[in-house]
């Protein structure tokens, strides 16, 4: 699929955000457009997952989708890191009248076990720990790009047998597309997912109407993302050479090992 693409005139972006700018690349491949936009400091495998993720909707397309648009969060869901399961079950405890579920994150299925023991809500943790060990949380989190794309996404929550819950990973309304793809092919979605990134309304690279912004609490659901929108593209471009540099050496890093 890499041949199909080239890496080398792939726009490098940056879009300012509440914690800084979040940078990563576009990809224009035979059939759309794709963005691989790895978290800072990810290494080489991770960041072959994130292209493979990236790549998929510009060659092969993402599979069917059973539901034309997915329910988002409408308020941040709790995340609680476990340095202390104490700690964290008692920050649990004190929100979970009010929320459907919490996300933990874990140095370990045995933190993740003794939470969910210690807790009424449903206890949800990143679907990797889970491929450890299944029984040590209740859902499932889906990260499209950390697992490689919707395909092998799809295939880790089919094999996990959990309820699931999409997190929004994408940077621009065209990795948020992949996203809710995801979303939109699972066969049960019992979660709202999210969060939908606050600054796509004034620093997207799609035009405005293409802008993945909530409507009724839902986004809707694409065969493919958006193309990039030339004017606002040329706004967020990165024309640093060592800031391009440093993303086309991930890439061709990345695609080595896919």
């Amino acid at each position: 699929m890499r041949t199909l693409i080239d890496f080398d005139d792939a726009p490098v972006f940056a879009v300012p955000t509440a914690a800084g700018l979040r940078e990563g690349v576009l990809l224009d491949g035979p059939q759309g457009w794709g963005e691989f936009s790895p978290p800072a400091g990810a290494d080489d495998a991770l960041a072959a997952r994130w292209l493979t993720a990236a790549m998929e909707p510009s060659t092969v397309g993402w599979p069917d989708a059973v539901r034309g648009r997915v329910p988002v969060s409408d308020g941040l869901r709790p995340v609680v890191e476990v340095d202390d399961v104490a700690a964290a079950v008692d920050a649990i405890m004190r929100v979970a009248d009010d929320v459907e579920l919490v996300e933990v994150i874990c140095r370990s299925c045995d933190d993740a076990r003794s939470v969910r023991r210690l807790v009424d809500v449903p206890v949800a943790v990143d679907a990797a720990l889970l491929a450890v060990d299944p029984q040590c949380a209740d859902v499932a989190v889906l990260r499209c790009g950390a697992l490689g794309g919707v395909r092998r996404a799809l295939r880790r929550a089919e094999k996990l047998g959990l309820p699931a819950v999409v997190n929004f990973t994408g940077t621009t309304s065209i990795g948020l597309a992949a996203d809710v793809a995801l979303a939109a092919a699972l066969p049960d979605l019992p979660f709202a997912c999210g969060q939908v990134p606050e600054w796509l309304r004034d620093s997207d690279v799609v035009s405005s109407p293409r802008s993945l912004v909530p409507s009724d609490g839902h986004l809707p659901a694409a065969p493919m993302p958006a193309a990039p929108d030339p004017a606002r593209l040329a706004r967020f471009a990165v024309t640093d050479p060592d800031v391009v540099g440093r993303w086309r050496d991930l890439l061709h890093r990345a695609a080595a090992l896919i």
